[in-house]
């Protein structure tokens, strides 16, 4: 027995430092590992050379990967700079020429004009009109979707939110004879004041849009867990079902609205605003009986 104990402790100590050494080793490059993950995220991670062992492998393959992110990154952000400044010059050359436009229609009003005439300026008025809140909704889009502008949120009393939007939308509505009604709500969610009051502003200018005279649309909100949803319902004609998964898409425009003013940009943008909030928006509608917008803003911060 003693004969036998000498190499199996021999053994068993051989096996204890392989073990130990293989502890070490992978501490090491969990070590190793966890430094340039930390430099990736503080934006400072370079390119090391590594010995081709089993472990090191790892670690080149992550190397790799976190280079090709850097790079990936550096290129978004270039991209992101070139599509900032297109916006700007696009915003900045168009501004002053469709100013211009709409000044110089609005002095021919004013002029004694034969009929025909001032049917054409008012047409011009109008498409000047048009476009001038064209470029201003494309302009909104590109920054949200390049990150040149991120809606900031906060916790707000949504009562406040619901009543400043009625007021916005108030004349339009009594122009066509709609009654606009807020329901009573006391609550706060996490939400950025002005873009929030842009995104549900164009739900209910749609709603008041394509509801006809003597309809209804209504506000209300009611807490849910983890959200508060704002509803806006309207007496309108409803949106067919094979459309409803469309109308927050760019430009879209279904078969029973493409008679009314409209780009088509006023829902994709309330979408873009709500999800980078940490929020959604849903639709229920059946033709014939009106259409409910559900919007979700977060209740917490942290939620978001």
């Amino acid at each position: 027995m003693t004969g036998l104990c000498w190499p199996l402790l021999a053994l068993a100590a051989v096996g204890a430092a392989f073990g130990l050494w293989q502890w070490f080793q992978r501490r090491r490059t969990l070590r190793r590992l966890g430094d340039m993950l930390d430099r990736a995220i503080a934006g400072g991670f370079a390119e090391e050379r590594f010995d081709e062992t089993e472990l090191s492998a790892l670690e080149g393959k992550l190397a790799r990967f976190l280079r090709g992110s850097a790079h990936a990154q550096k290129t978004l952000e270039g991209e992101q700079a070139a599509v900032k400044a297109l916006v700007a010059d696009i915003s900045h050359q168009t501004r002053t020429p469709i100013s211009n436009l709409l000044l110089y229609a609005s002095l021919l009003l004013e002029s004694d004009l034969p009929p025909q005439q001032r049917e054409q300026a008012r047409a011009v008025m109008a498409q000047g009109e048009k476009l001038s809140f064209l470029i201003k909704a494309l302009v909104k889009a590109s920054r949200l979707e390049t990150g040149i502008v991120v809606p900031v949120p906060s916790l707000h009393s949504v009562r406040v939110l619901l009543e400043d939007v009625a007021q916005q939308e108030e004349q339009a509505a009594q122009e066509k004879g709609i009654a606009l009604r807020v329901r009573p709500f006391d609550g706060a969610a996490a939400f950025d004041p002005r873009w929030t009051s842009e995104a549900l502003g164009n739900v209910v200018n749609n709603a008041v849009k394509y509801t006809p005279a003597g309809g209804t649309v209504t506000l209300c909100a009611q807490m849910l867990d983890g959200f508060c949803r704002v509803d806006v319902a309207d007496s309108g004609p409803g949106i067919p079902e094979a459309e409803q998964g469309e109308i927050f898409n760019r430009f879209y425009r279904g078969a029973g609205t493409r008679t009314a003013e409209g780009l088509g940009l006023g829902l994709y943008l309330a979408r873009q605003i709500l999800t980078l909030q940490g929020g959604y928006i849903k639709v229920s509608s059946t033709p014939g009986n009106g259409s409910t917008f559900s919007l979700y803003l977060p209740r917490e911060l942290n939620r978001i």
